[in-house]
């Protein structure tokens, strides 16, 4: 087994080297993948699976994660509801309308909307089979700390005592209850989305018509929205989001079951759908939708899924950020056991990515909510973007929210369904008209080959708050040393090769293009330089188009107005 050091002989039993508090998608992703590094992992649930859950729609970007684990085939096998998409009623129209991930996602055209029960048991199962020490019903109390240091977990009895696990690393993956960041108060309210949700599940529920049976539907009121999802067997996850302080006073004066009758009556499309259902189950409360630790990551301890953060459900992120997250989390922790001189630099690429993640749909979220005017209310009143300081501009939101890239998917609906802020839509478009003269651009001076004399003689230099950082980045299941692309619009950075690195550090605004591509060959092997000269205009290309480097307009015939 993997050790840095060994154990001495104390008569007490060797520590774990990763305990894992927390058996659902995050943590049972997380214990599998570090068992499969070969480390002795224990898993504490304090429930026994299969236990209910909500948080049923997938997103297709899970999929690859779950394909990793080898859990995949297992999903598929289960005959869970595919699903292609979505259906909404939001924006300016009060009609319902759909999109499909085939839109932009040619390798994995649906999701899944799963039983979580069933779903959430496959991959503690998958955690078994790789190795970890499940033990359910096993109820973590508190992580033992020695100053700033994890060293292990206290799990309560059910009589009166209680037992310790020592540990050399601890994942808290406890969902909500959030066992580290609740005891250091490091959960922080995302004032944005203090929301409410009330749910149940009915059966006998009606199917949207094809193509959109399988969707989720998505509907606005005045209150807030309402969900609906397939889960197949004829039974339907469905709820309703509002605000959290209107919510808690709805269900004081109506209760949990009127308060949960009342939201469905203000959403007559879902209402129809379960005219002829039964509820069979709920309804439920879940309160404090949104909030974000304030340190995710710290010594020999690491907070995974709805325990480091989650964001308001529009968007079905949870389990996709468990799951992206228990990635990350394997990798640091990993890192850390074999290499602890990382481990700080480690940890904070680990919440830089993650919070890139969490950041990315929280955006989303807030320019939805923005876009909607098919109600006027409070609710839709008090989640404008204006007034929000994080927000910056709306070509600042934009850009945070698509990470730098072409608005697609979601983020393409705000503009074409919703009602989005004043001076977004023309913000964005201009932002794409720039990108897409610059394309045309580069595309016409390469059309025969090789650049034109003008270009070869032009001086480029990165763009203003462009810089590479010498940072981990993830490879083959760890963090190793490597470069990265800094910029305003994804601060975490983007790795990129020591050839590309080379390449920004050329272009520093004193030498002309054709002598910092000459420096970049100058070292490498003639062959292999001879070989570079195609592959290096295509990487510059990308640089330029993508608005990393400047010093190109002139030579390119690109006005630079509104650059």
């Amino acid at each position: 087994m993997p050790s840095d050091a060994p154990s001495e002989d104390t008569g007490a039993p060797d520590p774990w080297d990763v305990i894992v508090v927390g058996g659902g998608p995050g943590g049972a992703a997380a214990a599998t993948l570090l068992a499969r590094r070969g480390w002795r992992v224990l898993c504490c649930e304090r429930e026994r699976f299969p236990r209910a859950h909500v948080g049923e729609s997938l997103l297709p970007a899970s999929l690859p994660i779950l394909d990793a684990l080898g859990v995949l085939e297992a999903v598929e096998r289960e005959g869970f509801v595919e699903k292609p998409g979505a259906t909404m009623v939001w924006g300016r129209d009060t009609a319902p309308w759909s999109w499909y991930f085939r839109e932009t996602n040619r390798t994995h055209p649906h999701s899944y909307q799963v039983w979580r029960p069933r779903f959430d048991q496959l991959l503690l199962d998958n955690a078994r089979a790789a190795g970890v020490e499940v033990r359910e019903g096993c109820r973590v109390a508190e992580v033992l700390f020695d100053g700033e240091r994890a060293i292990g977990v206290r799990i309560a009895g059910e009589a009166a005592g209680s037992a310790e696990e020592r540990a050399r690393f601890v994942v808290d993956a406890s969902g909500q209850a959030g066992l580290i960041a609740r005891a250091q108060s490091l959960r922080r309210y995302d004032d944005a989305f203090r929301n409410l949700a009330v749910y149940a599940y009915h059966e006998g529920a009606a199917h949207l018509p094809p193509p959109d049976a399988g969707n989720i539907f998505i509907e606005s009121t005045s209150d807030g929205w309402c969900w609906t999802i397939p889960l197949g067997g004829g039974r339907n996850s469905v709820g309703a989001v509002v605000d959290s302080a209107r919510g808690q006073r709805g269900i004081a004066e109506l209760g949990t079951e009127g308060f949960y009758e009342a939201q469905l009556a203000l959403a007559p499309r879902t209402a129809a759908l379960l005219a002829g259902a039964r509820r069979v189950d709920g309804p439920h409360v879940a309160r404090d939708w949104s909030y974000v630790a304030g340190r995710l990551a710290g010594e020999a301890h690491v907070l995974v899924g709805d325990a480091a953060c989650f964001v308001d459900p529009l968007f079905s992120s949870g389990v996709h950020l468990a799951l992206s997250s228990a990635v990350l989390a394997a990798a640091y922790v990993t890192t850390s056991l074999r290499r602890p001189e990382m481990g700080a630099a480690a940890a904070a690429v680990y919440a830089e990515l993650y919070l890139q993640q969490y950041g990315h749909f929280r955006e989303l979220a807030r320019l939805f909510y923005a876009s909607n005017r098919s109600v006027e209310s409070y609710f839709w009143e008090a989640r404008k973007i204006i007034g929000d300081d994080r927000a910056g501009t709306p070509r600042e939101a934009f850009v945070r929210a698509v990470a730098g890239q072409p608005p697609q998917g979601y983020e393409r609906v705000v503009l074409e369904r919703g009602d989005a802020p004043a001076g977004f839509a023309g913000d964005v478009h201009a932002l794409e008209s720039e990108r897409a003269a610059r394309r045309r651009a580069w595309d016409a001076a390469l059309s025969h080959g090789r650049p034109p004399p003008a270009l070869l003689a032009a001086i480029a230099r990165p763009s203003a708050g462009v810089r590479v950082e010498r940072k981990p980045v993830l490879e083959g299941g760890e963090f190793l040393w490597g470069d990265v692309l800094v910029s305003g619009s994804r601060p975490e950075g983007t790795p990129i090769s020591p050839l590309v690195a080379r390449l920004l550090a050329a272009l520093d605004g004193r030498r002309s293009l054709a002598e910092a591509l000459d420096d970049v060959v100058a070292d490498l092997p003639a062959d292999r330089a001879g070989r570079m000269g195609a592959p290096l205009l295509t990487t510059l290309g990308i640089l330029y188009v993508d608005g990393v480097i400047d010093g190109l307009d002139a030579a390119l015939g690109v006005s630079c107005e509104g650059n």
